[in-house]
């Protein structure tokens, strides 16, 4: 079992082009899931049944798994039975008649206007570094890329003059994203008065953004940027990169922006995913009647 593993972790990796991240995820999940059949004596492919299945996810609900981590769980076991048949392994695949458990919507928090606006004004952009983080920060709103996608962008992947970038996004996937002027324009001050200077302290890297070593800045390093302008503009709660792509696409669809063009500016392979921001925006309209409707404003309703 444990040479299958191997072989299919390659799979992900060289012919799905998976993230390490998903690679991460999989072969932990998969680690625990050969354990729980090592205690039922089962130690061939074929003999695993849908009830092994069932019982995993099961003794997965009673170690207080979410029912996110317990889909995750599911969705690497059918992927890997799969692999399995494709490979020659077994002919049946345990887990097509389970379904995933389900999921609780969630409305993903954004920033209003104003936050956004407060949170860009924050760098002192006459400092190198302030003027390299008003450009990630302008470059994150307008555009509503990943965090990993901003990090990695190169300076080959921008097309100021034409007003779009090519962002690599998950699975090797290529997108085209729109990108407004105040974007470029910070953007492309700081490309001129500050990377250079930072380039020159290390090796040659064609990431636009750098840290004051030189190097391509990391996750964590955008993460504590972010914070220290949060912090600064007083706005209190959880702020994550993610807070901005969410804030992107939700000031879109306000403003009246087609879901089909959000979703491609997002990067979303299923419509089904830009589609809770639909249910953003329709929060947006209940506030924006509960506090400008004359028979709502400053009413306690009579039930």
């Amino acid at each position: 079992m444990s040479g299958a593993l191997r072989e299919f972790l390659d799979y992900l990796r060289i012919e799905k082009n998976a993230s390490s991240n998903t690679v991460t995820a999989y072969h932990k999940d998969l680690e625990r899931y050969f354990e729980f059949l090592g205690e039922q004596s089962i130690e061939a492919f074929q003999k695993i049944r849908p009830a092994h299945v069932f019982s995993y996810l099961n003794r997965l609900q009673q170690d207080d798994l979410s029912a996110r981590s317990r889909a995750r769980n599911l969705s690497a076991i059918r992927a890997f039975h799969k692999f399995l048949i494709l490979e020659g392994y077994g002919q049946t695949n345990p887990t097509v008649n389970i379904d995933f458990p389900k999921l609780a919507r969630y409305l993903p928090s954004c920033l209003n206007q104003a936050e956004i606006e407060l949170v860009l004004d924050q760098p002192d952009t006459g400092e190198p570094l302030g003027l390299r983080d008003r450009a990630m920060l302008e470059f994150l709103y307008a555009t509503g890329v990943r965090v990993s996608e901003l990090i990695s962008i190169g300076t080959g992947r921008l097309f100021f003059e034409e007003g779009f970038i090519r962002v690599l996004g998950k699975g090797g996937r290529e997108r085209i994203v729109p990108i407004g002027g105040q974007a470029v324009y910070f953007t492309t001050k700081y490309l001129q008065a500050v990377r250079p200077t930072l380039a020159s302290r290390l090796k040659k890297t064609d990431c636009i953004f750098l840290n004051w070593r030189g190097s391509p800045l990391s996750r964590m390093g955008f993460w504590k940027v972010l914070r220290k302008y949060v912090v600064s503009a007083g706005i209190t709660g959880k702020v994550s990169p993610h807070t901005f792509r969410h804030s992107f696409a939700t000031h879109l669809i306000e403003g009246g922006a087609d879901l089909r063009a959000v979703q491609e500016m997002l990067g979303h392979t299923d419509i089904s995913t830009t589609q809770i921001y639909t249910h953003v925006d329709r929060e947006y309209l209940k506030e924006v009647h509960r506090t400008y409707h004359p028979r709502e404003m400053g009413r306690n309703h009579e039930r």
